[in-house]
């Protein structure tokens, strides 16, 4: 499926326009138009982006595959393409952190937005921004293109913001009561770190690209806006290697913490062992079946054996403590 909205020369708003007539604004190049596609299918993208548009074969492979695509730019001689990765809301954002693709092209007078993962969020609101103030088409389909991507990157600080609160948890947490789920929630973390790191890096340099080359696409008074976005993607791959180098401190503690507790309990029982077995082999002594023992007449022969396992023991217990490992 796909909308599109145009803002004629004349300011008059316009939606749900035929595509024959999206052909003729295209030849004419005058005015501004955003078509939208989200969850198209293959038979309708090729109508839309290589019957109406002409686009490269190429982008339109890019924008029809299921696979993961990496953030890239192409400049062609009537529009440049771009891929970039949106987060797509989920409950528990840090245990299963997903991005999706949002492929853009811009043009002279028009930007179009192609996704398969449904209405993502950036889309949904820059929209809903023009609908409520149309002056946005009026600053041109690179001011356009800027709004897009600034309401994408805007979506990566919350998600840092809800890191940080995780890990002040997991700090607490991984020292007081070290256990699987505290494992997992550090392993999903860091998993989300890494998912972040993979798409803002690429990213970051885009929007470098974007905002110091020279792209006929993009006005020289809007660049510093692409630098603004550019600033920002620094300052999130910044956090995220602050948060990774924390989450990986936080598994070496947790790590250190699990196996103290486990030293512990080995101590414990090598303990136990260590005292048993002197007792075993007095046992084991008065246990073999030999026809004459001295104390199995005595009449305090049962005592006498009991005295020698609690002496046993108190030595034992005394051996330890002077030596600290009680």
């Amino acid at each position: 499926m796909y909308k599109l909205v145009f803002l004629s020369n004349q300011n008059t708003l316009q939606h749900d326009l035929p595509l024959t007539e999206v052909s003729n604004i295209l030849r004419s190049g005058e005015g501004l138009l955003w078509l939208v596609l989200q969850d198209a299918n293959e038979e309708e993208m090729n109508n839309i982006l290589r019957d109406v548009f002409h686009f490269h074969d190429l982008t339109i492979e890019d924008c029809l595959s299921q696979g993961y695509q990496p953030p890239k730019l192409d400049i062609f001689e009537d529009y440049i393409f771009l891929i970039m990765h949106a987060l797509i809301p989920h409950q528990d954002e840090l245990e299963a952190l997903r991005t999706g693709e949002l492929d853009l092209f811009l043009g002279h007078n028009f930007v179009v937005t192609s996704t398969r993962e449904g209405e993502l969020p950036p889309i949904s609101r820059v929209w809903n921004r023009l609908v409520r103030d149309e002056r946005l088409l009026s600053h041109g389909s690179d001011f356009l293109f800027h709004a897009i991507l600034d309401a994408l990157v805007d979506d990566y600080l919350p998600v840092l913001d809800e890191m940080d609160e995780e890990i002040d948890w997991l700090e607490d947490r991984v020292l007081e009561k070290p256990n699987p789920e505290t494992l997992q929630r550090i392993l999903s973390l860091k998993h989300a770190t890494l998912t972040l790191r993979r798409i803002t890096s690429p990213q970051r340099e885009i929007m470098n690209r974007l905002s110091r080359d020279s792209i006929d696409f993009i006005a020289e008074k809007y660049q510093i806006y692409f630098r603004d976005i550019y600033d920002h993607l620094v300052r999130i791959q910044d956090l995220t290697d602050s948060v990774r180098d924390i989450v990986s401190g936080t598994l070496d503690i947790y790590l250190s913490a699990t196996s103290n507790r486990l030293n512990e309990v080995m101590k414990a029982l090598t303990i136990v062992s260590t005292i048993f077995l002197p007792l075993s082999f007095v046992a084991g002594v008065y246990g073999m079946n030999f026809k004459y023992f001295p104390e199995i007449n005595w009449p305090y022969g049962y005592l006498f054996v009991w005295i020698i396992f609690i002496a046993i023991v108190l030595l034992m217990i005394w051996v330890f403590r002077k030596r600290g490992w009680l």
